[in-house]
């Protein structure tokens, strides 16, 4: 269980979360939307530990992840699929992926695990991650997260700029890791994939939470997504 506990942030005296709490159970999708600017992810960094908390928690299972450093933070189970990707270029798919192996200490069977989810990886294996195509990137950002065997998985904008096979793609590891037990949190813009997917709906609004709600209730009344983000 992901617990954000009143999490207050922001970058220097720009304050940008205001008492932000959430929480998002295992085998679960519990998608963040909100107009630009809303702190969807300075959340995710947030949690991460890349921007220190002015006050309040992260929990998981438990345990307060907030207090620790943020190289640790993957380290324990929190994978994090940034918006843009921030591969390491320069640098193979394999050695990308080997990355995400040593965070955790997993063994050869979890990469294999990973090539299965994504075999067009497996077919690119070699390449440096700076010449796959921007659908390949983002399948490799995932698969380093997941190399993790992550007990939470953070996404923000994962299917910006894909085509509709690439977004297919990542939609059905998404599902399957939610089946398997994963807790993932997930910002996206596009509010039909959203709907496609999560099983809960938190708006946030100038950093602070407005409402949390099923998903099929904005199913069937998409008046209340167009009140939160319409323009």
């Amino acid at each position: 269980m992901l617990r954000l506990e009143g999490i207050n942030a922001g970058y220097g005296r720009a304050q940008v979360l205001r008492d932000l709490s959430l929480e998002v159970a295992p085998g679960e999708i519990l998608c963040l939307l909100g107009r630009n600017g809303a702190g969807k992810t300075t959340t995710m960094q947030a949690i991460m530990g890349l921007l220190p908390l002015m006050s309040g928690r992260v929990m998981l299972d438990g345990q307060e992840v907030s207090r620790l450093p943020a190289y640790k933070v993957p380290r324990a189970g929190i994978g994090y699929i940034p918006q843009g990707r921030r591969l390491f270029a320069e640098l193979t798919v394999a050695q990308n992926l080997e990355i995400g192996l040593r965070a955790r200490k997993s063994g050869p069977e979890v990469l294999d695990e990973v090539l299965a989810l994504f075999p067009r990886l497996r077919e690119r294996y070699g390449q440096r991650a700076q010449t796959l195509s921007g659908g390949e990137q983002q399948m490799l950002a995932t698969a380093r997260a997941l190399c993790l065997r992550p007990k939470v998985l953070l996404l923000d904008e994962p299917t910006e700029g894909l085509q509709p096979s690439m977004i297919e793609a990542i939609r059905q590891v998404i599902v399957k890791m939610r089946d398997e037990g994963v807790a993932i949190l997930l910002v996206e813009q596009r509010v039909d994939a959203v709907l496609s997917v999560a099983d809960r709906v938190a708006f946030i609004e100038n950093g602070r939470n407005t409402e949390t709600l099923p998903a099929e209730a904005l199913r069937a009344d998409h008046s209340i997504v167009d009140r939160y983000i319409g323009v």
